[in-house]
């Protein structure tokens, strides 16, 4: 029996080609199980005394079957296994329609000093008079970007705000007395705008887009016609999922208001446009705000998010608690409803205010530019999409070629017809020139998609660098070089995953094998 049979991931490691699997500063690393043994302990703990359980019979029965280690392998585990993550720090990390931008370091440093990093939710308010003034000063700043005239600050990551948003539709519709159902949605939009609007119980009505890629006011006029009296918002992102700026936003706006609903923008791709454009200028009502995305703090991971929403006059005063007052006292949190700064609020999102460490980082980032610095980040993001754009359009194909790109440039595969060579082998082969795919398949409104975004964080030398290196692997499938992409990666730690079979059937629960198949294994 194999050992790729034992043990599905191995199938996924390449080729050993030395004694012991590793390549000179590239360390092969097993898992925690297969390092240590259940019989031992790194730590030693004392017997309990005697005592009384108070589980009604449903304490553990047998030990945990848990890995021992030295505080050494421990450590070097987690340090290797750190190694073999890509990261913005390593490189440029081209995700279209995910904004992965340096994080300064004074960023990490402010969101540790200990005002800010020590402090305690349920601290009393007199004793976090700085804290509270930060966040409120940092959404001052995102209203003031924005155009729009108060903030949730309590959101957790993009689609909480987006359910914020959406939420305070719902509830200014309430106390109009209406009970409107239908949400328009591009069919260019983010996934989470459908399902949020479907989750709040609105029916999801597609707005098809132009040949051009771009949403047309009369196609958003005909879908209304055709529910009216129905139509209680359109969710629209701008610019757009393919990286084009909406160029008829305002007249939309205008369409959905008559109809009698609002308009929820998606925020994701602010980056584009801040400080040069306010999205309330547009007639923009709600608009969710990715601190992880256009003002720089950490993004992914599974750490901490934060989704500011923004909220024009006609839906702020459904903001949701709590909420920060600054009065002649200091600041306070408006924690329950009636307050003139909570006259109806929709209800409480989370349970705490927000993630401290975001918003110092965010606030950080806007003081360090400032106005005209933010302005320059827009351009710069914009510069470089089309930088790229320049450099690869002769040899790749763009499905709107018509319009320039702003923060992200989309390519389609029709580059790669008759080369035997998918969108996803030409993803994977990107892996073995030391870069992060861009997005694949995405918007779905394009075949064979490959959305780039490079962000005004790269130089021009990382730009020309990966132009170059996409540039030699699409002459490489011209030429037949089939091997280069059908393995790939061949150098990464791990092969190619069958994806769908991992997703149908993932492998959530480590066996230890038997003593008969670990030696069958090492034959």
């Amino acid at each position: 029996m194999s050992g790729d049979l034992l043990h599905p991931i191995a199938a996924m490691k390449p080729k050993r080609e030395t004694f012991t699997g590793n390549h000179a500063l590239a360390i092969e690393e097993p898992l925690l199980f297969e390092i240590g043994r259940a019989d031992i302990s790194g730590v030693d703990v004392e017997e309990p005394e005697d005592f009384a359980p108070r589980l009604g019979g449903h304490e553990r029965k047998a030990a945990l079957d848990l890995p021992a280690l030295s505080e050494p392998e421990a450590m070097r585990h987690y340090v290797r296994l750190s190694q073999k993550n890509y990261a913005i720090d390593m490189g440029i990390y081209p995700l279209g329609s995910c904004t992965m931008k340096h994080n300064p370091r004074l960023n990490e440093q402010m969101a540790r000093l200990p005002g800010f990093a020590d402090i305690h939710p349920l601290q009393p308010v007199s004793t976090v008079q700085g804290a509270l003034e930060l966040i409120h000063e940092c959404g001052r700043y995102l209203i003031t970007l924005t155009g729009m005239a108060s903030v949730a600050m309590s959101p957790k990551a993009g689609a909480h705000g987006e359910l914020c948003g959406m939420m305070a539709i719902k509830a200014a519709l309430k106390a109009r007395g209406e009970d409107r159902r239908v949400v328009l949605v591009p069919e260019s939009a983010h996934g989470t705008n459908p399902a949020t609007a479907a989750l709040l119980g609105f029916k999801v009505v597609t707005v098809r887009a132009g040949p051009d890629g771009t949403v047309s006011a009369e196609a958003v006029r005909e879908v209304a016609n055709a529910h009216e009296g129905e139509v209680a918002a359109i969710m629209l992102t701008n610019p757009n999922t393919c990286g084009l700026f909406e160029p008829q936003i305002c007249e939309i706006a205008d369409v959905v208001h008559a109809a009698g609903g609002y308009f929820y923008c998606d925020g994701a791709n602010l980056n584009a446009i801040l400080a040069k454009v306010r999205p309330g200028d547009l007639g923009v009502d709600a608009m969710h705000i990715n601190l992880h995305k256009t003002f720089s703090t950490p993004h992914g991971g599974g750490g901490p998010g934060a989704g500011p929403t923004v909220l024009s006059e006609a839906l702020a005063p459904y903001a949701p608690l709590p909420l920060i007052a600054s009065t002649e006292e200091g600041y306070r949190l408006v924690e329950t409803e009636g307050a003139a700064e909570a006259e109806a609020p929709f209800g409480r999102m989370t349970a705490f205010h927000g993630q401290m460490g975001m918003f110092v980082r965010a606030f950080a980032w806007m003081l360090s530019h400032g106005a005209d610095g933010m302005q320059k980040v827009a351009e710069d993001a914009v510069l470089n999409a089309n930088y790229v754009r320049a450099g690869l359009a002769d040899l790749m194909s763009l499905p709107f070629p018509d319009h320039p790109s702003m923060h992200e440039v989309l390519f389609d595969d029709d580059f790669l017809e008759g080369t035997g060579i998918s969108t996803l082998d030409f993803a994977k082969a990107m892996i073995d020139e030391g870069f992060h795919p861009m997005t694949v398949y995405f918007p779905l409104v394009v075949s064979g998609a490959m959305l780039i975004e490079p962000t005004e964080s790269e130089s021009r030398a990382s730009l020309d660098l990966f132009v170059a290196a996409l540039r030699d692997l699409i002459f490489a499938a011209r030429r037949g070089e089939s091997e280069r992409f059908e393995n790939a990666p061949r150098f990464a730690p791990r092969r190619r995953l069958d994806e769908t079979s991992a997703a149908r059937k993932p492998v959530l629960r480590w066996e230890r094998p038997e003593p008969e198949e670990q030696a069958e294994a090492a034959e």
